[in-house]
């Protein structure tokens, strides 16, 4: 995936590692994209080996020299077979950590069962503010102007958060109203 969000990126305008860098954070793309945002430098490194990019101009500033990189024809063909890969490579993701909890939280006292799953509650709410904050950051970049598959994007994020939201709730609720988790 770091290779097509450098790629995609070199496909916009050269840029400098660090721009990339820069973008893909204010993107949080580390989120959506399941990206380390460190690891673009090792993807400029070999997608310039590969061919893919190449150096379209170094600028100095001070002491430190800075490459802009480019995307060759190679990358813009390469970076269509990775949108395609990325299309139809399924991503359904279970949350089988919080499954394996639930099935066998009868072992746990119930009020510690319940304390548990009240801090997963807390870090679902986390994440559903981070999405909010990263849609409303992207939507001041895009200049109010959401492209569709974007705005899709963010909405199954925050669905996917929702439900998970919602089966921890259901969890607590029965655990609580049973006083036992057998």
């Amino acid at each position: 995936m770091t290779r097509l969000l450098v790629l995609a990126m070199l496909g916009f305008k050269p840029m400098t590692g660090y721009d990339i860098k820069v973008m893909l954070e204010l993107s949080d793309a580390e989120r959506w994209g399941g990206v380390l945002i460190g690891s673009i430098y090792n993807a400029l490194k070999k997608l310039e080996k590969d061919g893919y990019i190449e150096v379209a101009s170094i600028e100095s500033t001070g002491h430190r020299q800075k490459a802009i990189y480019q995307i060759t024809e190679k990358g813009r063909a390469h970076e269509q077979e990775l949108v395609i890969e990325a299309l139809e490579k399924s991503s359904v993701v279970y949350p089988t950590t919080l499954y394996s909890g639930v099935s066998f939280a009868f072992k746990l006292p119930t009020a510690r069962a319940v304390e548990a799953l009240e801090k997963q509650k807390k870090i679902l709410e986390q994440e559903e503010k981070a999405i909010n904050a990263g849609y409303e950051a992207k939507l001041i970049a895009m200049q109010g102007e959401m492209p569709a598959l974007t705005q899709l994007a963010f909405d199954n994020m925050l669905e996917i958060v929702q439900v998970q939201s919602k089966f921890v709730h259901q969890a607590i609720e029965i655990m609580k109203k049973n006083n036992s988790l057998e």
